[in-house]
């Protein structure tokens, strides 16, 4: 019996149906049209380094740099988001990382590899993602960041390595600033293999980007244990006036 007649017998039986509202759509994971234009997805002129989204209708070169990334603030190599974090994109993020909804996984990593088709990662060596300290993965039951990894890595073709960086447990971050969320974040990181990470080009995924603050204090360590360069990929991020 072959993969195909499987899945059409478990179609048959489980209509493909879109996570977020249940609608009926043509395959698994994928969004219905509704909810996919709900979301304010980044594609249009951005940041050629972080992937800051410009007001659309103007004519940006594309090696274009925002003010952070101009002034030398953003210490990755690149960054890339799929959306911007707001009311509709809430609306899979917040079930996905706090409720076990973690069917989302599917469109969310899709999403994310598709916010890297302007980008080279031809080089990349490593996905890893963003740590979740023991005492938060034993309360949640998973690391959402895990979860989108994984396929980005399989896209990809290269390892995934989750093992490599344990992380200390701080209170959630909630609404604090810029700054307080880079006092907070740091220190939190400990490479315990360097062995897997000396020399490498590794991508780091995370769920939500809010200030920058844990993807900079991540390559931080990295970069201190001998990787050899560090960018980063999230599904959404918050997105502020600059």
């Amino acid at each position: 019996m072959n993969k195909n007649f499987i899945r059409k017998i478990l179609d048959f039986i489980y209509p493909p149906a879109c996570p977020l509202c249940n609608a009926g759509v043509s395959h698994h994971g994928e969004l219905c049209v509704d909810c996919w234009t709900a979301i304010n997805w980044i594609d249009g002129p951005h940041c050629a380094r972080c992937g800051y989204p410009f007001v659309p209708g103007y004519d940006f070169d594309d090696d274009v740099l925002c003010p952070v990334c101009a002034a030398g603030k953003n210490e990755l190599d690149w960054i890339r988001s799929a959306c911007v974090y707001d009311d509709a994109s809430k609306q899979a993020m917040l079930p996905f990382k706090h409720a076990g909804k973690i069917k989302y996984y599917k469109f969310m990593a899709n999403a994310m590899i598709w916010a890297l088709r302007d980008i080279d990662v031809s080089n990349i060596d490593i996905v890893m993602p963003v740590p979740l300290a023991w005492r938060r993965l034993f309360h949640r039951g998973y690391n959402q960041s895990t979860l989108l990894a994984r396929p980005i890595a399989r896209a990809m073709g290269v390892k995934l390595d989750y093992d490599s960086v344990r992380r200390k447990y701080r209170p959630d971050m909630g609404h604090k600033t810029s700054a307080q969320r880079a006092e907070n974040i740091r220190g939190v990181f400990t490479v315990v293999r360097p062995d897997k990470i000396r020399g490498k080009h590794i991508l780091l995924v995370d769920d939500v980007m809010t200030s920058g603050a844990t993807f900079s204090e991540l390559r931080r360590v990295l970069i201190r244990a001998g990787a050899a360069s560090v960018s980063g990929v999230s599904f959404c991020r918050v997105v502020r006036a600059l």
